[in-house]
């Protein structure tokens, strides 16, 4: 049996199955080395190709990852042009406009969208109510070329995206589907300080679905706090399976894992 990192020596280096993981001293040191090697891996992206498509998750677990990621993308060997960037975001609560304090796309105008200039931001308008002609839409700039990389966490119930283990599905047909959020998603939600209660949480979002992770071609995982250690540990330790969505994280050929030290805890 795997042995647990010895957390004394940090940063600390590890893999899991085919997950490369790091577990760093603090919030701001993970967002800080996997901010950098975004931008790197990035700047690699575009100048190997021209453009790259790359998807954001919009949590409170992302905000030092995201501000290193501006900063890096713009001063030496990590510097690159947004302009050559088309993004997506990964869910988007059912019924919000983008303008509410309590959306995605607003978490994600405030923390990057208005610090850089992109060349394309696709959103999630999910408070449209013809869904399923939404979630068409969507698919069809998903599928248009493959996804070059992810940035994006795990969730207090092992959850990426809103594909909590209630919802879902690791060959699902569907690239983007409504979902409803389960007990422990919403609960999330409010010790993220995003909403007062539970009950204020909405009880449906669109999520994009597991497959669009598995097959973008690069994966970086941000997941900080004492909060997500149990999800971690589950992440890293269990049977691969729709119990714990992240586990499906472990398969992956291109992935790293941004912990720090209180996430690490418990593996």
């Amino acid at each position: 049996m795997k042995q647990p990192p010895d957390t004394t020596r940090l940063p600390l280096y590890e893999t899991f199955g085919r997950l490369a993981v790091e577990i760093h001293p603090d919030r701001a040191a993970l967002g800080r080395a996997a901010g950098r090697a975004a931008a790197a891996a990035i700047r690699a992206i575009i100048k190997a190709q021209g453009r790259a498509r790359v998807i954001f998750g919009c949590a409170p677990s992302q905000n030092e990852f995201l501000a290193e990621l501006v900063a890096a993308s713009r001063h030496g060997h990590t510097a690159f042009d947004w302009s050559k960037i088309t993004a997506f975001h990964m869910d988007e609560y059912a019924g919000l406009k983008a303008a509410h304090p309590q959306s995605f796309r607003y978490y994600l105008h405030e923390h990057l969208l208005r610090h850089v200039m992109i060349g394309k931001f696709h959103p999630i308008k999910a408070e449209d109510a013809d869904t399923e002609k939404t979630c068409a839409d969507y698919t069809r700039l998903l599928a248009a070329q493959p996804i070059d990389f992810i940035c994006m966490g795990i969730g207090e119930n092992g959850h990426i995206a809103f594909n909590d283990p209630p919802v879902a599905d690791f060959e699902d047909a569907a690239l983007i589907k409504r979902v409803e959020l389960d007990d422990a998603c919403r609960r999330q939600q409010v010790n993220d300080g995003c909403f007062p209660t539970p009950a204020d949480v909405p009880q449906y979002a669109l999520s994009l679905t597991v497959p669009v992770f598995r097959h973008a071609r690069q994966l970086s995982v941000h997941v900080p706090g004492p909060l997500k250690a149990k999800a971690v540990r589950a992440a890293l330790r269990d049977r691969i399976a729709t119990a714990c969505p992240a586990t499906i994280l472990r398969l992956h050929p291109n992935a790293t894992l941004y912990l720090d030290r209180d996430a690490a805890a418990l593996i």
